[in-house]
């Protein structure tokens, strides 16, 4: 008995088409009506964001998994319609063989292309949302990270004898507690005086690196009161888990209160930002370099 072709009619392929469409139109916009940012899993696992900043890194977030999420789907649809639909029905059947598809592989070449340059525009878009600066935010802090643990100053915040800095340094017994008013701009000034390290706050989908010598600062904008976890999200060595801290976003009030109560202790007040050495306020180069002279007198 000879092999024989199936026979396939263009009503049947058209019917198969239009269902397989429908179901991934219904799975997608199931998909996007699932995405809210009320619960975690509306997020996609994202924490609860409390900055402005932060809601359009969140955006760009679900936006990503959204459409990962339908292209994976048609591909698997793609792969498992055609291993069905193509199946050999019986021994005496040659499926239909299909040497090329034009249409189908100048899809598969552009689309991609086309999905990177929207990937990217949209990155490089919140990217710069997120990195812009306001030449007079409402609250300046210096951050520092030291091995292991940071330093949070206030400048310009209190007026006493022993100065207008007030700070907050944490150690492995107690971690480093953080306080900002609600409803305001926050600009962090970075600085490390040892090794790289990392200033995170997950609630606010924000984080930068820590540089010994570098100039970082970025600023949030809070839009809700609560307490939210902070740390380092650089390996920095040894007691790298101590570098833990804690973020109170609080009235203006609570605010004013927390720095007057860190300016009746004199040990948490000084003329300019406590940073730890002088690695957090030269250029890294310039240290190297005077390092390198100092050698080379010795010899």
């Amino acid at each position: 008995m000879g092999l024989r072709h199936p026979e396939r009619t263009g009503e049947t392929a058209r019917r198969l088409r239009r269902s397989a469409g429908s179901a991934g139109l219904v799975a997608i916009a199931l998909g996007l009506a699932g995405c809210s940012k009320e619960t975690e899993a509306g997020r996609l696992g994202m924490p609860e964001i409390v900055t402005t900043q932060g809601q359009d890194i969140l955006s760009l977030w679900q936006g990503a998994w959204i459409a990962a999420l339908a292209t994976g789907f048609v591909v698997w649809a793609l792969i498992i319609g055609v291993a069905v639909y193509f199946r050999r029905r019986n021994e005496d059947e040659i499926p239909v063989q299909t040497r090329y598809n034009l249409p189908v592989e100048i899809f598969y070449t552009i689309f991609p292309i086309i999905m990177v340059i929207v990937f990217f525009s949209h990155t490089v878009r919140v990217q710069n949302t997120a990195l812009e600066m306001v030449e007079d935010p409402d609250v300046n802090i210096v951050v520092v990270g030291q091995k292991w643990q940071w330093t949070f100053n206030y400048p310009e915040s209190v007026d006493t004898p022993e100065g207008s800095n007030v700070f907050f340094n944490g150690t492995g017994d107690n971690i480093a507690e953080l306080y900002l008013p609600v409803d305001s701009t926050i600009e962090f000034r970075l600085f490390s005086p040892d090794v790289v390290h990392n200033f995170g706050v997950p609630a606010f989908a924000m984080r930068m690196d820590v540089v010994p010598g570098a100039d970082n600062a970025f600023q949030v904008h809070t839009t809700e009161e609560g307490t939210y976890a902070g740390k380092c999200y650089e390996l920095c060595g040894t007691y790298h888990s101590r570098m833990l801290f804690e973020v109170h976003v609080v009235s203006q009030d609570e605010y004013q209160a927390y720095l007057e109560r860190l300016a009746q202790d004199p040990d948490n007040v000084s003329e300019e930002p406590v940073q730890g050495g002088t690695y957090a306020e030269a250029p890294a180069l310039e240290e190297i370099e005077e390092s390198d002279e100092d050698e080379g007198e010795h010899e």
